[in-house]
């Protein structure tokens, strides 16, 4: 099959295109023929040498796949050789073809092409089980994301409105902003024009859940503008994790400041999460209240320009590959 191997640590150009063995499923898998992969912020950090893959996981990046079941293994019932299907992988995203825990499968929505299926696994699964599984987002709470354009932010927006948040959402240029109101989002934020410190403290009062994917001097900031009692959630560093902060204020506010990574997490944990969204999204898909954002779709050999499009933070929605 063809594959996309990371060669050593570094930029993009270290995606190279080889050729690899068919993997076989064990008892529990299933063996997927990959029609897309989405492209994810933890590839990126994958191939910078980062976020080195679990015990066992495939060393090729790709989080997230859809396409159609070639074999299952012998303890598999609920999947059969032609289901078309789109799963959370610990990693083998960028191939042909990729083996998956079957308990962390879900059906293609119905209405979704496989392509648009593909780029829902790693960021609905990272704001459901973070926003809602982990800190409790509930209806009439005030929900800040930042980056609200890129692959998670267009998720939260859309997840959160949908489940009765006031969502509130940071991102730059107008193109980008524009994109967050047409998801949902109640205020958009120009980072380049308005400081959300300031807009949240005056017009909100506060959030009651923030999620962050910039870090730096974010992190101090997003404690400005939380309100009393609200969770922070950090799920990436895009501008650094070492800082200087005082953390009084956590403890002045009663903040809770938590922060996670998906694909070190137990397989059951996942299983559940694949579970609740299936109960509780899935309609949601399906009904047309929520839809995947996709920017831009490139062939597999070019997952290098891929990642370039991704590391710009110009594109809105999902980055998918597609396989030949």
């Amino acid at each position: 099959m063809q594959v996309v191997e990371i060669t050593e640590a570094g930029g993009p150009e270290v995606l190279v295109p080889a050729t690899r063995p068919v993997p076989q499923p064990r008892a529990d898998q299933v063996l997927v023929q990959v029609t897309a992969a989405g492209v994810n912020g933890p590839d990126i950090m994958q191939r910078r040498g980062l976020y080195p893959p679990p015990a066992g996981a495939s060393d090729l990046p790709g989080l997230e796949i859809a396409g159609t079941v070639v074999a299952v293994g012998s303890d598999v019932t609920e999947w059969s050789v032609g289901d078309q299907l789109c799963a959370l992988t610990d990693g083998g995203g960028y191939a042909d073809y990729c083996v998956v825990l079957a308990s962390h499968c879900l059906p293609i929505p119905k209405g979704l092409s496989l392509v648009e299926a593909a780029g829902i696994p790693e960021s609905f699964f990272a704001v459901w089980s973070n926003v809602f599984m982990g800190v409790g987002l509930t209806s009439g709470e005030t929900f800040l994301v930042h980056g609200g354009a890129g692959g998670i932010g267009t998720s939260a927006i859309q997840l959160a409105k949908a489940f009765g948040a006031s969502v509130y959402a940071t991102d730059s240029p107008a193109e980008r902003c524009a994109a967050c109101t047409q998801l949902g989002a109640d205020r958009v934020i120009d980072y380049n024009e308005e400081d959300f410190v300031e807009v949240m403290r005056n017009e909100a009062k506060g959030a009651n859940v923030i999620l962050d994917i910039v870090g730096g001097d974010y992190i101090a900031r997003n404690i400005r503008a939380a309100a009393p009692d609200a969770r922070i959630i950090q799920l990436a560093f895009n501008k650094g994790s070492n800082i200087e902060i005082n953390l009084m204020p956590i403890m002045l506010k009663r903040l809770v400041y938590t922060g996670s990574t998906l694909r070190s997490r137990p397989d059951a944990f996942k299983t559940e999460i694949t579970r609740q969204i299936r109960e509780q999204v899935w309609p949601l898909i399906e009904a047309g209240t929520i839809k995947p954002l996709l920017s831009k779709t490139f062939p597999l050999a070019q997952a290098a320009d891929a990642h370039r499009l991704m590391e710009s933070a110009t594109h809105i929605g999902k980055i998918i590959l597609e396989t030949a």
